[in-house]
C-alpha cells in the first residue's frame, strides 16, 4: 500500500474532494492526510521501538539467567515445556532451544535491539514491523500459559505491529520518509529493497 495519493491541485493539499478544481495537475497527498495522523502514528512507532529497547534490559548475557535459581530470559524460555501453550512448540524449545540456549538468547538479544532501534528511528519499518508480530508471536508461545500472564497484552503488540506496517509507519517523521523519495526512482537493488521494506 502506497503512503501517497495523487489528487488534484488544491490550495488545500489534503482536500480531495474540492468539487471546484478544474487543474490538470496532481501532487501527492499522505496516505495519513493530518499532521495529528502523521504525530499519533509516529508516536505509536516510537514509542513501540522504546518498549523493545526497554525490554532489552532483563537479557543480561553473558548467561541470560541461567543458573541456580535460573531467572531472566532463561526462565521465561522453559515455561514453554512447563506452561506449554503449543506442544509441537514446547518440544523445539525442549529439544532445540534450550540445549543450545546461548545461542538463541544471543539471537533474541539482537532481533529485539534491533527492532527497537529500527523501529525508534522508522527505517525499513513495514519488514520490522512482520518481524515484531512474529517475535510477539513466539513470546506468546512462550509464556502465555505462565502464572500473571495476560493474552490481550500480547495481542495487542501483535495488533500495534499490524498498524505500524498497514500505515508505513516510518514514512512520518522516520527516515523511510526520508530515503524513499530518494529511493523510488533508482534502479539498484539496494534502494529497491528498502523501498519494498519501507
Amino acid at each position: 500500500m502506497a503512503s501517497t495519493e495523487y489528487a488534484p491541485d488544491t490550495d488545500n493539499p489534503t482536500d480531495t474532494d474540492n468539487p471546484t478544481d478544474t487543474g490538470d495537475t496532481a501532487r501527492p497527498v499522505s496516505f495519513l492526510p493530518s499532521r495529528i495522523d502523521r504525530a499519533v502514528i509516529a508516536v505509536v512507532r516510537v514509542g513501540v521501538g522504546l518498549l523493545w529497547l526497554q525490554n532489552l534490559g532483563w537479557k543480561t548475557p553473558p548467561n541470560f539467567g541461567k543458573g541456580d535459581p535460573p531467572g531472566g530470559l532463561y526462565l521465561s524460555t522453559t515455561y514453554a515445556v512447563s506452561h506449554e501453550v503449543l506442544h509441537p512448540y514446547a518440544l523445539l524449545v525442549n529439544q532445540v532451544v534450550l540445549p543450545n540456549f546461548t545461542f538463541f538468547a544471543w539471537m533474541v538479544l539482537l532481533v529485539e535491539a534491533s527492532l527497537g532501534a529500527f523501529l525508534t528511528f522508522g527505517l525499513a519499518t513495514r519488514f520490522w514491523a512482520l518481524v515484531g508480530m512474529a517475535q510477539t508471536v513466539v513470546i506468546m508461545l512462550s509464556v502465555l500459559n505462565a502464572p500473571n500472564e495476560w493474552i490481550w497484552s500480547y495481542l495487542l503488540m501483535v495488533l500495534v505491529h499490524a498498524a505500524l506496517f498497514a500505515t508505513a509507519a516510518g514514512r512520518y517523521a522516520g527516515l523511510d520518509g526520508v530515503l524513499r523519495p530518494a529511493c523510488l526512482p533508482s534502479q539498484s537493488w539496494l534502494p529497491r529493497l528498502l523501498v519494498r521494506v519501507s
